[in-house]
């Protein structure tokens, strides 16, 4: 079986990698009923059990223990003290056995919400060491598949940072896929400068990424109140348990106005799980991570997959019956399912992907498949651009769910977003010398990046001009006679 490195940069960037690494364990803990160390487990953790007799880890309390997950995390602070607080919580929760001191790379002078900090200052300051620990967590895996960097885009240190060991991964590691979960600010960020530090950071995921998941904070917002507005109203048809990831310390369910970090941390780790569930645990139709690349990425650029989630309260202890197998579909290509605000339904795809969990037939994703395909878009030279991947193992406290990937133009306006606000800051230089006064770092650097946006734009533009029009064959070989 493959295995995976998960690289978790920046404040949002380990907060979402906690939530992934407790869950996951949740996850094996169920299935792995006797706690022994499996193939499974071997995806994404390593035993580090020095005991005699053969027993394997115990599972105490639903967490198995005696494990080292394989991660390594590359800390920078984007505020002082907070980050280290980040890091020190995880050390210090439950999660504490599961990690090493030695896979930790913290500073304490922080990033200052500034990209050219994380990349230019602290990436060569701290250079060696991350590929020290990256080369030393890589030979723990026989055969080492994938990176996930886990990163946010508004930052200075989740951008900086982790663009920053993106292009370390791409020379070290060259042959090893590496899928980047990009979290994108809401234009309400109370970072100035998150335009600035989006616009660098996607340059270099353009051109040292194999996959971005790009997902939105205000996406995930309105997703986390619709389940609360939901659950107030009764919908759900039931309450939430205590001490449960949409609920207060309180108990109570959290208002509209507080910031649900956690329950939108949750979203974003189950994304991960789902995504994983298929090196992770067996099924009738697995599919490697390696896969999804190679189907859903037929140009090098445009390498940004679209994901939407359903269940979206998975593992958030809410009380639900499941939804049906064909709802579930439908919900997986509807707006409000997005982890971005897009609707792919009106826009182009180039590919899907449906990893789906659970008692699922191959038949069903055939049938859902066929029902769905009139509503949606597809280029003319990919009609039939499916892959699919079924996994026996449903979520816990699920029968079923289900994950979508799509190559799909709906991305664009989140780049033009993304161009506007930075232009709106760029046009008056405003902030710009803050960025220039670090060493390496030249004007030259905004107007690539922004030229490297633009024509990522102007490539889905391309591609939307396409839409609608006649679907014609491909021209045959012409035999000369």
């Amino acid at each position: 079986m493959t295995q995976s490195v998960v690289v978790q940069v920046g404040q949002c960037g380990n907060q979402v990698g906690c939530r992934f690494w407790d869950l996951a364990l949740r996850e094996h803990a169920a299935v792995n009923k006797k706690g022994i160390y499996d193939e499974s487990l071997s995806s994404f953790f390593r035993n580090v059990d020095t005991r005699s007799g053969g027993d394997g880890p115990d599972i105490y309390k639903g967490k198995i223990c005696s494990l080292k997950a394989r991660v390594r995390q590359s800390i920078k602070a984007l505020l002082i003290d907070m980050e280290e607080g980040v890091v020190n919580e995880i050390l210090q929760g439950p999660l504490r056995d599961v990690f090493d001191s030695k896979q930790l790379i913290t500073d304490v002078s922080g990033s200052g919400n500034n990209w050219a900090v994380g990349h230019k200052l602290y990436g060569y300051q701290y250079r060696e060491n991350i590929v020290e620990k990256l080369r030393k967590t890589a030979e723990h895996c026989d055969c080492l598949q994938c990176f996930f960097i886990i990163h946010s885009m508004g930052g200075g240190t989740g951008s900086g940072l982790g663009t920053f060991v993106l292009n370390l991964l791409e020379d070290e590691f060259p042959e090893v896929y590496r899928f980047v979960t990009s979290v994108y600010p809401s234009g309400e960020d109370d970072v100035i400068t998150s335009p600035y530090n989006s616009v660098l950071a996607m340059k270099e995921l353009n051109e040292h990424a194999d996959c971005v998941l790009p997902i939105e904070n205000e996406s995930l917002f309105d997703i986390v109140n619709k389940i609360h507005q939901m659950i107030d109203s009764g919908k759900l048809g039931s309450t939430v348990k205590q001490n449960s990831l949409v609920t207060s310390s309180a108990g109570s369910t959290k208002t509209v106005q507080e910031k649900p970090f956690d329950a939108m941390n949750n979203i974003v780790a189950n994304l991960l799980l789902n995504l994983t569930s298929s090196a992770r645990f067996e099924g009738s139709l697995n599919m490697d991570l390696n896969e999804i690349s190679m189907n859903l990425v037929p140009f090098p650029r445009l390498h940004y997959l679209v994901s939407s989630l359903t269940p979206l309260y998975t593992l958030t202890d809410v009380n639900v019956p499941s939804r049906r197998l064909d709802q579930m579909f439908s919900d997986a290509f509807s707006r409000d399912h997005q982890l971005i605000q897009a609707d792919p339904k009106h826009s182009l795809y180039l590919a899907c992907a449906l990893l789906v969990r659970g008692n699922v037939q191959v038949s069903d994703l055939r049938r859902n498949i066929e029902r769905l395909k009139p509503s949606l878009h597809f280029v003319s030279w990919n009609q039939e651009g499916w892959k699919t991947g079924l996994c026996s193992v449903p979520p816990v406290g699920h029968s079923h769910s289900l994950l979508a990937l799509a190559n799909n133009t709906c991305v664009k306006p989140t780049f033009i977003e993304l161009k506007d606000r930075f232009m709106k800051l760029y046009k008056k230089k405003a902030h710009l010398h803050h960025y220039l006064h670090i060493d390496g770092m030249e004007q030259s650097c905004f107007s690539e990046a922004i030229s490297s946006l633009s024509d990522l734009i102007e490539e889905y533009n391309e591609l939307d001009a396409t839409k609608g029009g006649p679907r014609t064959d491909p021209s045959r070989l012409k035999i000369a006679v």
